[in-house]
């Protein structure tokens, strides 16, 4: 072995080092952020979407070190739960996308019991005890009717912490949806978050009021403020009437206007600024 060939060597043995070296900081430096537990989080997409609307605030997780763990739950049109992947033991912060085949489906009790679904597969395979929940707009209606179709369970994994992108718990402005689910005309909120007239669906929702475990549950409430009190789909009035329903018996609620060019209702999943929020809320020490 020549002189020169000896160095070259020694050389990318200590690039080598220096590069494991920094990789072992950096994820020492991760765990100093983040907390460390294996709490799954489950992403819920919205009307006519899919997972693939979660991958930007899924890969802004990954990019930050809080997890390298993402798998996918697919469900069925009979609410069917396929998985795609395996979550390790022990893995840190595990990230599940979920994915509705039956993508505008508007009987929000259906999507409480397909959550519910999912969450049952995965307490078989990996015996959670708790999970987390992201919901983006008609994807903010798994959380809420899981809630209310188990919150007294103790059979199934406690629901900790509630991250809530442009929801539309007041109601859609929309003419063609059912008038149980419409937002009633000259909507209004009070300091409390209470709406001064209420559809039909969101009367059911107020049994949350009686019923949500008291002290369990984190609440951060995105949304996003085009000018107008609006993300251009869903009024402000209708995302933020979701503290009358939480706020009295959670054990912290938080709300969060966005604003700025990515604030539309369709553009909250891929701004930075939630994820941002997001991160901290759901993993930050």
């Amino acid at each position: 072995m020549t002189r020169r060939i000896r160095d070259w060597m020694l050389g990318l043995s200590g690039v080598l080092l220096l590069a494991i070296v920094g990789l072992a900081v950096q994820r020492q430096s991760t765990a100093q952020n983040y907390r460390q537990p294996t709490t799954p989080t489950l992403f819920f997409h919205g009307g006519g979407s899919s997972y693939h609307a979660e991958t930007h605030m899924v890969a802004a997780a990954r990019r930050a070190g809080v997890t390298h763990t993402v798998v996918r739950a697919m469900v069925s049109r009979t609410g069917k739960v396929t998985m795609v992947g395996q979550i390790p033991k022990g893995a840190i912060n595990p990230i599940v996308g979920v994915n509705y085949a039956d993508n505008r489906q508007l009987n929000y009790a259906v999507h409480g019991q397909w959550a519910t679904n999912v969450v049952r597969t995965l307490q078989r395979r990996y015996h959670f005890k708790a999970i987390n929940m992201v919901g983006h707009s008609l994807g903010n209606m798994s959380p809420i009717y899981y809630l209310l179709q188990h919150d007294r369970d103790s059979r199934l994994p406690v629901l900790q912490k509630q991250v809530a992108i442009a929801g539309h718990f007041a109601g859609l402005n929309f003419k063609q949806v059912p008038a149980s689910i419409q937002q009633p005309r000259g909507l209004t909120l009070d300091a409390a978050g209470k709406p001064n007239r209420m559809n039909a669906t969101y009367r059911q929702m107020t049994q949350l009021r009686r019923t949500l475990p008291r002290h369990q549950l984190r609440v951060l409430n995105l949304y996003g403020n085009i000018g107008g009190q609006t993300d251009g789909t869903v009024p402000n009035v209708s995302s933020l009437s979701l503290k009358y329903l939480v706020a009295k018996r959670a054990q912290s609620y938080t709300e969060r206007q966005i604003t700025g060019r990515l604030a539309r209702h369709s553009q909250l999943h891929s701004n930075p600024t939630v994820d941002r929020q997001l991160i901290k809320f759901l993993w930050q020490k």
